[in-house]
């Protein structure tokens, strides 16, 4: 099992050069396709991915990956024996296609059916999250130094709640916050909403639609560095692995009780 601390950088490097390659993508006029679950695909998630995977591998020959674009084509993989990988190359294909620059490349590695590092990468904002469980989870825009994040107490005049811009169930999220002061609910597209709770700039993000393994579980990883969880509706952990990689509904929390 390799130093998770050491493995990061190149981790870093791998998930910048996916977002290079699809920045040379977005500033074209692309086409979309879209797969038999009626998700756009484009050359970006496609271009992304054909560079992620080789790189994973050499790095790490004996994980399994789990990645988006492959498991469409070719199913799921045989995930029981060993730490594996789940990767998104481009998370937020939508907000890609809608150009507001909220897309991400996520890579994440599970072990033990929990995430423990985690990568993200917003290309078009050249920010990048990190976090690595038991280490600390950081923040880098640009060629600045990485800065420590973390989860926030939420302020007295409520919680900021972070929403997805296109999917989830208003009624059931409005009955989920009816006992809780709100100062702000706040729509993000993409793990994006996930890394905003890390970085102590909202408090909570309930998801009640559906989400697959590969989108949620870098921000997951980075989240739990930064002082946070995630659970399912009722209380339990998140766990990976699932046979079919469909998430349960869950709460991303931040410093809430």
């Amino acid at each position: 099992m390799p130093n998770l601390s050491d493995l990061l950088p190149a981790i870093v490097a791998i998930a910048h050069d996916a977002g290079a390659e699809i920045m040379k993508i977005y500033a074209t006029d692309f086409d979309v396709n879209w797969k038999s679950d009626s998700s756009p695909v484009t050359a970006a998630d496609e271009g992304a991915e054909a560079i992620i995977l080789p790189k994973l591998r050499e790095l790490t020959p004996d994980y399994t990956i789990v990645a988006e674009e492959a498991v469409s084509k070719d199913g799921i993989p045989n995930i029981d024996t060993v730490p594996f990988w789940l990767v998104d190359p481009l998370d937020g294909t939508r907000e890609f296609l809608n150009r507001n620059d909220e897309f991400t490349v996520n890579i994440a590695l599970v072990i033990d059916k929990e995430p423990k590092l985690g990568v993200i990468y917003v290309p078009a904002l050249d920010t990048t999250y990190t976090g690595v469980v038991g280490v600390g989870a950081t923040r880098q825009v640009g060629k600045a130094a990485p800065e420590s994040i973390s989860v926030r107490v939420p302020p007295e005049e409520g919680v900021t709640v972070l929403a997805s811009r296109r999917h989830g169930d208003p009624e059931t999220l409005s009955a989920f916050l009816k006992d809780r002061p709100i100062a702000e609910i706040r729509n993000a597209g993409s793990s994006l909403k996930l890394c905003l709770v890390a970085a102590g700039e909202g408090d909570i993000y309930p998801r009640f639609g559906n989400t697959m393994e590969w989108d949620i579980a870098a921000g997951h990883a980075i989240l739990s560095a930064a002082g946070g969880r995630v659970t399912t509706e009722d209380g339990a952990p998140m766990l990976y692995g699932k046979k079919t990689m469909l998430n349960p509904h869950f709460i991303a929390w931040g410093g809430l009780d």
